[in-house]
């Protein structure tokens, strides 16, 4: 009986001293993520070189389609563009399949520090050029990693993550066997 009583006594303590304790409040189990995916715009028509704002060539439309598709499983809330046909036409068909109207900016004129805050939390595609999406990518991952695109490349995805203060960075290349 005595050896009952001292058997329990210890898993009460036990039990005790094994008591869940409350996580600390303080520390944010799940950071605040915000993705950025950005491309350059789809192959532009050459026909005329001097034209400064061309339209797509057959290509870039069915690449411009082909990156609906692949944005197709990201949920996206916001898509910004370049104020350029080539651009613009790019970011189209994931407009319409996205049902998401396509806000305009100037790479020149763009605050970096207040377009994060502008969307924090979101996903985000923004479409721009061989220039202007390298350096868009380097100003918010806040380094100098990313050259230029070559004027050749269409293919590009940048990937960028904000966790935080933290930046994480991706660039993929897709090919797209659209008919010329």
């Amino acid at each position: 009986m005595k050896t009952i009583k001292i058997l329990s006594i210890c898993l009460l303590a036990i039990f005790v001293s094994c008591k869940e304790e409350k996580p600390d409040q303080t520390i944010n189990e799940n950071p605040d993520v915000t993705t950025f995916y950005l491309i350059r715009h789809a192959e532009k028509d050459r026909t005329y070189p001097d034209d400064a704002d061309p339209e797509l060539n057959q290509k870039g439309l069915g690449r411009a389609m082909h990156w609906a598709e692949i944005l197709d499983e990201v949920d996206l809330d916001a898509i910004y563009s370049t104020d350029y046909n080539r651009t613009s036409m790019t970011a189209a068909p994931t407009s319409v399949k996205k049902n998401i109207d396509v806000q305009y900016y100037e790479p020149r004129d763009i605050d970096i520090e207040q377009f994060k805050k502008d969307n924090l939390n979101k996903k985000v595609l923004v479409v721009g050029h061989s220039n202007t999406i390298p350096d868009f990518v380097n100003q918010l991952i806040g380094e100098d990693k990313y050259p230029y695109i070559d004027d050749s490349e269409n293919g590009t995805l940048f990937i960028v993550q904000l966790v935080g203060s933290t930046a994480t960075s991706t660039k993929l290349v897709f090919n797209c066997n659209c008919p010329d």
